[in-house]
C-alpha cells in the first residue's frame, strides 16, 4: 500500500533534482559543481546518522566506518575490473549492510553511552584495518591507483558534467528511500522506542529488531555517501573512516536539527561552507568553526534548519 504523501515527496525530490541539474548550468564554475558533490556526499552520511540519532535516540559514535567500508568496497571492486559501476554499487551497499548486520547485532542491545562508545570501538577497529592491511587498502596513503569510472549504459563519469549527474540522481534516490522510511509505520515505531522503548515493548514492537532493522539501513545509506565520495576524489583515505568523521556528521546534525527531516542536510551544506570560507581567511580554522557551532547551539537551542522551519511554521499560523 501507497503511503500518503509518497507523490508529494517524490515530486518535491524531482523538484530538487532539477534545481541541482540547473545550478551547474546557471553557474557552470567547476567549483561549485565540486562542493555540492562535497554537500550531497556528507549531507547523505548526517543523513544516515540522524535516523539513528533523530528517529530512534541511538547516538553513534562510529557511523563513519560504513562511510569508510562503502568507499574502499567499491574502490577495490572497481580496480578489479570485473564489474560496471551500478554492480559494484549494488554489491558495496549489500556488503556494508552485512557488516552493520554483524556489528549491530551486538550495539544495539546495549543502552545510550554503552551503545555509543561500542560503536566507536567497532569503527576504530575497522580504521585500524585500513591502516594495517597496507596490501590491500595501501594503508596510511589510501587506496592506490585511483579508481576507475569504465562507461555504462553510454554514461561516461569521467566526465565533470556527468558524474556530477550521476551523483545527484542517486543522493536524492537515496534521500526519497530514507523519507519513506522517516514517514512509514516502522518509523513511528522507531519514534515510540525513542521516546519510550518500555510501551513499545509492551504494545508488541520488537524493540531489539527494529533498533537492528535501521542500524542496517542507516549503514547502508552511509556506505552510498562513501561511494558518492570516492567517486568524485577516485579514491578513498583512512581519515573516511577515522572518528572525526562521525563527530563532523554529528555537527551536521547539530547545525541543522535532528528532528528536522533535511536538517542534517542543511547542516551539511553550512558546514561544508564554512569550512571553505574560514580557512581562505585564518589558519585556526579548527577553533573559528568550534565557536560559530557553539554560538548557534547555544543561540538557537536547536539547529539552524529547524529553527527556520518553526519560525516559518509560526508565520503560517499566524496568517490564518
Amino acid at each position: 500500500m501507497m503511503r500518503p504523501g509518497l507523490a508529494r515527496d517524490a515530486a518535491v525530490c524531482a523538484a530538487g533534482l532539477a534545481l541541482l541539474l540547473v545550478l551547474p548550468l546557471a553557474f557552470p564554475q567547476p567549483a561549485l559543481r565540486d562542493f555540492l558533490i562535497y554537500v550531497m556526499a556528507y549531507g547523505l552520511l548526517a543523513m544516515s546518522l540522524n535516523l539513528l540519532v533523530g528517529l530512534t535516540g541511538l547516538v553513534s559514535f562510529g557511523h563513519a566506518a560504513y562511510f569508510a567500508s562503502g568507499a574502499y568496497m567499491f574502490g577495490l571492486l572497481m580496480q578489479s575490473g570485473r564489474v560496471s559501476i551500478p554492480v559494484a554499487i549494488v554489491a558495496t551497499v549489500a556488503g556494508t549492510a552485512l557488516i552493520a548486520l554483524v556489528i549491530g547485532a551486538i550495539c544495539v542491545r546495549l543502552k545510550e553511552i554503552y551503545f555509543s562508545f561500542i560503536t566507536l570501538a567497532f569503527q576504530m577497529f575497522i580504521h585500524s584495518i585500513i591502516l594495517t592491511w597496507v596490501s590491500l587498502t595501501g594503508g596510511d596513503q589510501g587506496l592506490m591507483g585511483g579508481i576507475p569510472r569504465p562507461p555504462f549504459l553510454g554514461i561516461n563519469l569521467n566526465e565533470g558534467t556527468a558524474l556530477y549527474g550521476f551523483c545527484a540522481a542517486v543522493f536524492v534516490a537515496c534521500v526519497l528511500l530514507m523519507r519513506q522510511v522517516w514517514m512509514s509505520p516502522f518509523g513511528y515505531a522507531l519514534r515510540l522506542i525513542r521516546d519510550n522503548p518500555s510501551r513499545a515493548n509492551f504494545v508488541g514492537i520488537d524493540v531489539v529488531r527494529a533498533k537492528l532493522g535501521i542500524f542496517v539501513f542507516a549503514g547502508a545509506m552511509a556506505s552510498v555517501a562513501g561511494v558518492l565520495l570516492a567517486l568524485f576524489v577516485s579514491g578513498a583515505y583512512p581519515e573516511f573512516g577515522f572518528w572525526t568523521t562521525s563527530g563532523e556528521a554529528i555537527f551536521m546534525i547539530m547545525l541543522g536539527g535532528s528532528q528536522l527531516f533535511v536538517g542534517p542536510l542543511v547542516g551539511a551544506f553550512l558546514l561544508q561552507l564554512l569550512n571553505r570560507t574560514v580557512t581562505i581567511y585564518t589558519e585556526h580554522h579548527g577553533l573559528v568553526l568550534g565557536l560559530v557551532i557553539l554560538l548557534i547551539v547555544l543561540g538557537l537551542r536547536q539547529g539552524v534548519g529547524a529553527f527556520l522551519f518553526e519560525r516559518l511554521a509560526r508565520r503560517r499560523q499566524a496568517r490564518r
